[in-house]
């Protein structure tokens, strides 16, 4: 058997999902490497507190040369490719860098992984966006897409060219269909940190109100940790799939907001205003993923219920704010 601990190589190592999961592979025995933009001595976000314990690779998604680079230098039985651009309004702004980033340095890993270790296990981050206008909800494995942003068709891409490859070059890759994830690690532009820090900076008297867009949108939101330990079992299977990850369940932002403001026993709306202005034509498809087929391949369950949740981030942000407020 052997006896030396298995190396793990992570794109996306600074953000919410890629700390996550390197605590996981920390946790494992795993040596554990991270590919960083702009220089290893970086700051590394949400993964700054282990940095003695990772080695860190410089990688750009736009360079495919430095992530063949990486792989080579990290030579890992695993390699998580979670980076991307992941704000999907902004995506509309610069949408050819938004391809080259998502679908580009997808096609640059495989292909690198193709050519200098096939038998390197391969887990990819898709996302439930590419769904889109699917004709059905919940979405599985099998469901069509029908992508309505450039985000979710490069996603598409990206998920499509795992099974091209997995089928054309025997590649050991499994693509991830991941819905929407949160924690206290999601940086604040995402509304579901809007919501929670809201709540408690009205606790806090910090704030009197906050303003927010369409309630009415559905979407399925799971804790990134149960994601991440469901993209490591993806790993352990003996055969490369897909899955879906996802709690099954669709919530209203509406349901999300009551949700936080009752952590700090607040009737959310009392502090609640509409802004005509950002408020988007609504959806014809709910987001709301099956994970049925991680469930019954990988024994995937998540552990954290949505109340958890959102009382965690809600926790996380009275904590951070509290210096500024002092005793509520």
């Amino acid at each position: 058997m052997d006896s030396q601990p298995r190396r793990a190589l992570i794109t996306g190592i600074t953000g919410q999902d890629g700390s996550f999961l390197a605590e996981l592979l920390l946790e494992q025995g795993y040596e554990v490497s991270g590919v960083v933009r702009g220089g290893t001595g970086r700051e590394l976000g949400c993964s700054e507190r282990l940095r003695d314990r990772l080695t860190l690779l410089e990688g750009e998604l736009l360079d495919a040369g430095s992530l063949r680079a990486a792989v080579e230098q990290a030579q890992p039985a695993e390699l998580y490719h979670l980076a991307s651009p992941s704000f999907i309004p902004a995506s509309w702004e610069r949408p050819a860098e938004t391809m080259r980033a998502i679908s580009g340095s997808t096609a640059a890993l495989l292909e690198a992984v193709r050519d200098v270790d096939p038998h390197i296990r391969v887990f990819v981050a898709a996302s439930g966006a590419m769904f889109g206008d699917a004709p059905e909800s919940p979405q599985r494995e099998s469901t069509p897409c029908r992508p309505t942003t450039p985000y979710a068709i490069a996603k598409l891409a990206s998920h499509q060219l795992v099974g091209a490859m997995r089928a054309h070059d025997d590649l050991w890759a499994c693509s991830g269909i991941v819905f929407n994830h949160e924690s206290e690690r999601r940086p604040h532009q995402f509304v579901t940190r809007t919501v929670t820090r809201a709540a408690a900076q009205i606790k806090l008297g910090l704030a009197e109100e906050v303003t927010l867009g369409v309630l009415d949108a559905v979407r399925d939101w799971s804790f990134a940790g149960d994601v991440m330990r469901g993209a490591w079992l993806a790993l352990q299977r003996e055969q490369p799939d897909d899955y879906v990850f996802a709690s099954g369940v669709g919530r209203t932002v509406a349901q999300l907001v009551e949700t936080a403001f009752a952590c700090v026993g607040l009737e959310a709306e009392r502090y609640v205003r509409v802004d005509p202005k950002l408020v988007r034509a609504p959806e014809r498809t709910a987001s709301v993923g099956d994970p049925s087929h991680a469930r019954e391949l990988l024994g995937w369950e998540p552990r954290v219920s949505f109340e958890q949740l959102v009382d965690r981030m809600v926790r996380a942000d009275l904590t951070e704010l509290q210096a500024v407020a002092g005793p509520a």
